[in-house]
Parts: C-alpha cells; structure tokens; sequence
C-alpha cells in the first residue's frame, strides 16, 4: 500500500529505485507496508534497512502523512526484521536519520536495525 508522494520526493532516489525493482538488494523481508535489505556497507555484524512502501522523505513526512494502517505495518514490519535476523534478544540499534544535520543520505524515510554485538554510546562525543 502506498499513499500520494510528498512534493518534496524525489522519485529518483535509491531506494524508490528498489521499490521499483531497477535496482537489486539483498532481501530480507517485504510485505504491503514495508521492504528490509542488507545494508550495502554494513557498520555492524548485522545492518538491515527497513523501508516504507510508500514515498516519504523522512519520520516528520511519514508521521504528518502516511495513514495510520501504513504506520502500524511499517512498525510491526521493523519488529519481524528484528525477530527474523534473531537480534531481539541480545539487543539491537533502530536509527533513522532525519536531515543534513543527521547525516541523512538517501531522502526515503528509513530505518537502520544494527545488532550483532555491542554498539557502544548512542552519540559521539564532539572532540
């Protein structure tokens, strides 16, 4: 299920791309609401990426506009990937990234599931 594009997404991102099956991925979950894939870089033992169907530029966008169906599937989707990949137990990261500041590098609202061995502090300290 997806819902009307915000006007400021651009349908030519990575991850639209993949929605579109233009662009291969690693697999690891997908549904009506969400896809998950293996991080192309991963940064710990496990890094998986979960994406909503529909096209949102980030968590503001997908709160203020996405149904409230899309919202619980996309949620319960990140919890079955993290049960899937078994990183519930010993614990895991859920990160999303929201504009310059944070670093956002693809504008598709997503969410990082890091597990697979302590992942330290949640910020870095400035140096």
């Amino acid at each position: 299920m997806t819902s009307a594009a915000s006007p400021d997404y651009d349908e030519s991102n990575i991850f639209a791309r993949i929605l579109r099956g233009e662009i291969p991925c690693k697999k690891v979950y997908e549904d009506g609401h969400a896809l998950a894939f293996h991080d192309i870089q991963p940064q710990a033992p496990v890094h998986v990426l979960v994406i909503p169907r529909g096209a949102y530029v980030s968590m503001d966008d997908f709160s203020a506009n996405a149904g409230d169906d899309e919202i619980a599937g996309f949620f319960r989707a990140v919890g079955k990937v993290a049960r899937m990949l078994e990183i519930e137990t010993d614990g895991y990261r859920m990160l999303a990234n929201h504009g310059r500041n944070a670093n956002q590098e693809v504008p598709h609202f997503h969410v990082h599931l890091f597990g697979g061995r302590p992942l330290g502090g949640m910020v870095r300290q400035p140096g």
